[in-house]
């Protein structure tokens, strides 16, 4: 009976044995590894660092497949996710917005209600920019095309052909247009006093008929040393 006794100890005894030496070194740094590698991934959700989460929680996930402890990290990336698609959307920036928010969704398939506010928000702020960007091009598509100026320019320096009268002519509708949409004033400036009366009353019946109500502006300038010419000044915005 001692001797059954001390035969069960010792089967015992190296049972114990057995299952302490069980776990390898190769399962403990593994073990380890895994351990160190959830630290790193929530110092990186802690941090907002969420692509590097993201490829963290992709690696664990790799690994281990059917791990349910890391389906609480898959939750909170995707609500950090739809946090930063909040915010950036809040400041103006839909694109970045839409690309948090598809991630968000991407990482709860099954909770789309979820995003549904901020999916809502983003396809309103979508419809704003491209009514605005709508509005812009209408707006540049109304506006006219200048003639003989450039709009950019301080003012602008045409010579009138005076031995053509056709030509001059067609100049003066061109000038008169310019001046009328780009409200400009104007200084005739020409070699001779008598050149002045009938430039300004050609001009000014074009401008009134283009508007009658245009307050037209002139400034007559005797130059005797250069060829008649015409100076637009587009009137700068009050």
């Amino acid at each position: 009976m001692k001797s059954f006794a001390s035969r069960y100890l010792l089967l015992v005894a190296f049972s114990l044995l057995g299952a302490c030496q069980g776990t390898s070194p190769a399962a403990t740094e593994a073990q380890d590894a895994r351990a160190t590698a959830i630290v790193q991934l929530e110092q990186s959700l802690a941090s907002s660092e969420l692509a590097t989460a993201e490829d963290q929680l992709s690696t664990l996930q790799a690994q281990s497949p059917n791990d349910p402890s890391l389906e609480q990290y898959q939750r909170q990336l995707a609500e950090a996710y739809l946090q930063r698609s909040q915010i950036v959307l809040q400041k103006g920036d839909v694109n970045a917005a839409a690309t948090a928010l598809s991630r968000a969704r991407a990482l709860m398939p099954k909770a789309p209600a979820l995003t549904g506010g901020v999916n809502s928000a983003i396809t309103h702020a979508r419809k704003a920019e491209l009514d605005k960007a709508e509005a812009a091009l209408k707006a540049a598509e109304a506006k006219p095309v200048a003639k003989v100026i450039d709009p950019a320019a301080e003012s602008t320096t045409i010579a009138l052909n005076l031995t053509d009268i056709t030509k001059l002519r067609k100049q003066l509708d061109a000038i008169a247009t310019d001046v009328v949409n780009y409200q400009c004033d104007v200084s005739i400036q020409a070699p001779r006093t008598e050149d002045y009366p009938w430039l300004a009353t050609l001009l000014t019946n074009r401008v009134k008929k283009l508007d009658s109500a245009f307050d037209l502006k002139l400034e007559r300038q005797i130059l005797r040393n250069i060829p008649a010419q015409m100076v637009l000044s587009p009137r700068k915005p009050l």
